[in-house]
């Protein structure tokens, strides 16, 4: 998880003071079993991500580094957003009745909760 380093030639010291965090998008859905959240986490690494259930919360967080910078590079523009990241949903469910997988695909972080019978 994130330290407060340097990683990939991108020191986020100062996200916070310059309100660079983010927040990923999020769909949810019902299936057959109990729930899907999906999360975009496009350019993130399955190794930066942390979920975290409570009894009717879903939180997901950790860091985007821009891993593509290179020494003597400058940047030009600017649109993606390369810092640390917190989302909290308010489960439909009760995560403490559910028992619940990950899946990291294509860049889609897969909360899956199946309902206990």
């Amino acid at each position: 998880m994130y330290n407060g380093g340097v990683a990939g030639g991108m020191v986020f010291l100062f996200d916070e003071l310059r309100g660079l965090e983010w927040s990923p998008q999020a769909d949810i859905y019902r299936t057959p079993t109990g729930w899907l959240v999906k999360f975009d986490l496009a350019g993130v690494s399955p190794d930066e991500v942390r979920v975290e259930a409570t009894r009717s919360e879903l939180l997901v967080s950790g860091v985007r580094r821009d891993r593509f910078v290179q020494k003597g590079y400058l940047h030009h523009s600017m649109e993606i957003s390369y810092s640390r990241f917190e989302r909290t949903i308010r489960l439909p469910c009760r995560a403490d009745q559910c028992s619940m997988r990950t899946e990291f695909v294509e860049g889609m972080l897969l909360v899956i909760l199946d309902e206990e019978e």
